[in-house]
Order: structure tokens, then sequence, then C-alpha cells
């Protein structure tokens, strides 16, 4: 458990990615700005800090061998039903970790790799071209929308980094508008509310704080299935 928790604490939240643009501090009803967590970016909403997103420099951790025994992310993908006509966005796709199990599931759906990091997006480019992948399409994200089409999305999966949004609000509207009116996000994220989990406490989050914040975006707990190691896995659909 150690050495899991040191690798996990080295390689997830020491390489900080910032983006080339100052962080807007414009008036905005939404959020605040104050010092908090030195891996915060002293940005605040509904009481949360915003944390730094995780680099493309950490992309071959997001790849390791261990992640499936840590996380347990074959449990991950049964707790999403997904059926072979599935659409389906991974929002901070990475590496495309989860991207590429998703396809294989969903074979006449579409998985659509969102992420805001272009080294992100190239990787995955890469590995759709040379295995020759049909239903991947690599969207470039925003900070503040997913860039998909609305009512186009059967599910939206979350992994470690609604935490990491600057603009949480605002990406929850965008993907609110792409969920059809049976769709469903999952959200994964670390347990806040458990301290055995070697995680930094910014890179964590309670129930009661996804709760809240899906609500303000018309958004409710549909579930939280509790069978993963470290993580919540909540399911929110429309109100």
């Amino acid at each position: 458990m150690k050495k899991v928790a040191k690798t996990l604490l080295l390689f997830l939240f020491l390489l900080p990615w910032q983006p080339g643009i100052a962080q807007d501090k414009s008036p905005n009803a939404n959020y605040t700005y104050k010092k908090g967590d030195p891996n915060g970016i002293g940005k605040w909403y509904m009481g949360r800090e915003i944390a730094y997103v995780m680099g493309y420099q950490g992309m071959q951790w997001l790849d390791r061998p261990e992640r499936e025994e840590e996380e347990n992310t074959t449990t991950l993908l049964l707790n999403m039903g997904i059926e072979p006509e599935d659409n389906i966005a991974d929002i901070g796709a990475g590496s495309g970790y989860h991207v590429f199990k998703m396809a294989k599931l969903a074979g006449r759906g579409l998985i659509y790799a969102v992420d805001i990091q272009d080294e992100m997006l190239e990787e995955i480019n890469k590995r759709t071209e040379r295995d020759q992948i049909k239903n991947v399409r690599v969207i470039k994200g925003g900070e503040k929308i997913i860039n998909i089409a609305e009512n186009s999305l059967d599910k939206v999966l979350m992994v470690d980094v609604y935490h990491e949004f600057n603009y949480p609000a605002e990406m929850l509207t965008s993907i609110k508008k792409a969920l059809k009116s049976d769709g469903k996000l999952f959200l994964i994220e670390y347990r806040g509310e458990d301290r055995s989990v070697p995680i930094k406490k910014i890179h964590k989050m309670t129930e009661a704080q996804a709760i809240k914040e899906m609500k303000a975006a018309g958004l409710k707990l549909h579930r939280n299935i509790d069978n993963l190691p470290w993580q919540h896995c909540m399911v929110f659909i429309k109100n």
C-alpha cells in the first residue's frame, strides 16, 4: 500500500498542466478567488478549491499495468452497463485508457475522446490509426464546453477529472446539453470521506459536495455504486 500511495502522489499530482492563458478572474457569481491548497489554483466553486490539471507528462502513468488492480477498471465499465450502440463521451480522456476499452463494448456506437491537451489527443489519434479503430472520435475540448452536439450522448464518463475543471458550472451545462433525456453521467472521484485513500485532499470529492454541484447544474444522483477500491462511482441523471 505504501508503494502504491507513493506512486500515486508522485505521478498523479506533481506534474500539473497550466494552459498558456492567464487565470480569468473577472467577476462571476459562480467563483471566488483566495489562497488555499498549494496544489490548487486559488479558484473556488461552491466551497471547493479547484485543483491543477495533471500534465501530459504523466501519460505513461495513466496506462500503468497496476491500474486495473488499484482502480478495478473492469468493474467500473461493468457499472456503466455499456450497450453495443451507445454513444459515450470520455471527458478528460487522457491517453485513452478507458476510451479503447469502451470502444470494444460499444462496437456499433461512438466513443468521443475529449481532452484539452493536444499531446493527449495526439496519443489517442496515433493508437486509433495504428489499430484501425473506427468508432473513436477525438475531440478538442475547451475550458467551458465539450464540443459535442446536443442530445447525442447516452453516457458520459469522467474519471478523476471533474475536480480539475477550471469552469465546472459551464462544463456541466455543456455536458447536460449533450446528454440525451435518459442519458447518464458517471462521475468517478476518489472518496473525500475516506482518509485511508492515499490521495491529497484537493484531488478527492465527497458525495455531498458532488451532489451539491450537480444539483446546481440540474442533475440528480441516481445511485452511488460502492464497489471500487478507492473511488466513488456516482451516477447522475437529468432532473
